[in-house]
């Protein structure tokens, strides 16, 4: 039955992802004209948040955390470029097209959150380097309680208060600790954490749209007035510009084909969730409007990329793994 029952989920779980990126439109239309219907989630969104990285928590293992020991130097380098990377551009954006307000600090705030869980999908899709991308994504969630009231505070700090201190213990109980706890729910229980993970998709597909639902709602009366009708071109050129400049770090620091990959979808991808949870808890409910749009453009910018990629991929993880098998080879040849 438990079996059965899994591979229920399972299933819907992967049709959920076939077509998530139409779900996401729906969902936020039906919210936009009924916005009663998600009203009620808006306080909860930390706690959907904290669910969905839990989720990520119970994913990672020691494997996870010992390359980034192991080969840290793409880890460090990737995690500098999305930090230096999207806040920039963020700000760049908001001089100019002009924004403030909470428009422009729901921009900068989007582009200060770390990498967004979808990123290894893509990667995966792409035929990048998956285990890169997921370190990236690992170290670039636990610095987000440093990282991200100090951006916010950098390039937001103009238009609004920024509460710092807030802003890093929020950041720490809605995202570190939820990660660490299903770090050492897996390490306790793998057999179990295993059979779960099979589940995990849907739960945060699931929370991500009710996060959607509720900024919709909260934000029907204001989606389409002059200053947010900018944030649609705004968010549109941040993710890409993203992608570009994150592709040509990773080509300056002479990385292969599939680690540019990782890092541009690890570059280019942000935590949006995270955004607007947090642009609802301490700014006004307008400041998650670059977030939510973003949740759903960088999911159609990501398959597409990643759909080109794998038509027009030169070297797989495959191939460098047999280059490195054949350079160990015969460096113990010649011993």
């Amino acid at each position: 039955m438990g079996d059965n029952y899994m591979k229920a989920v399972t299933k819907v779980g992967n049709w959920m992802s076939k077509w998530f990126t139409l779900l996401v439109v729906l969902w936020a239309a039906v919210n936009y004209f009924l916005p009663q219907t998600s009203l009620w989630i808006a306080p909860k969104t930390p706690i959907l948040l904290g669910i969905i990285l839990f989720g990520m928590g119970l994913t990672l293992n020691r494997d996870d955390f010992a390359r980034i020991l192991k080969q840290p130097i793409p880890v460090i380098l990737g995690t500098f470029a999305h930090y230096a990377i999207m806040p920039t551009i963020a700000w760049l954006l908001c001089l100019l097209f002009h924004l403030s307000g909470p428009t422009a600090v729901g921009v900068i705030l989007v582009g200060s959150c770390p990498s967004g869980t979808s990123s290894s999908v893509m990667a995966y899709l792409a035929k990048g380097d998956v285990a890169l991308d997921v370190s990236i994504e690992a170290l670039s969630t636990l610095l987000a309680p440093i990282m991200l009231p100090t951006m916010l505070k950098l390039y937001a700090g103009q238009w609004v208060a920024i509460p710092t201190q807030q802003l890093f213990l929020s950041t720490v109980k809605i995202v570190v600790i939820p990660i660490i706890a299903g770090v050492i729910v897996h390490t306790l229980f793998s057999k179990q954490a295993e059979k779960v993970t099979k589940a995990l998709p849907l739960v945060s597909q699931v929370a991500i749209l009710a996060i959607i639902g509720a900024v919709f709602a909260a934000n029907h009366a204001d989606l389409f007035t002059a200053q947010t009708a900018l944030v649609i071109p705004v968010v549109m050129l941040h993710n890409l510009s993203g992608y570009g400049l994150g592709f040509l770090f990773s080509h300056l620091i002479r990385l292969r084909e599939p680690q540019r990959k990782a890092i541009t979808f690890e570059v280019g991808m942000q935590d949006s969730s995270l955004g607007a949870t947090l642009a609802m808890k301490y700014f006004v409910p307008a400041a998650a409007i670059p977030s939510t749009i973003f949740s759903i453009w960088h999911n159609i910018s990501g398959s597409i990329l990643s759909s080109w990629w794998r038509q027009h991929t030169h070297e797989t993880m495959q191939d460098l793994e047999r280059e490195a098998a054949q350079a160990k080879a015969q460096a113990q040849a010649t011993r």
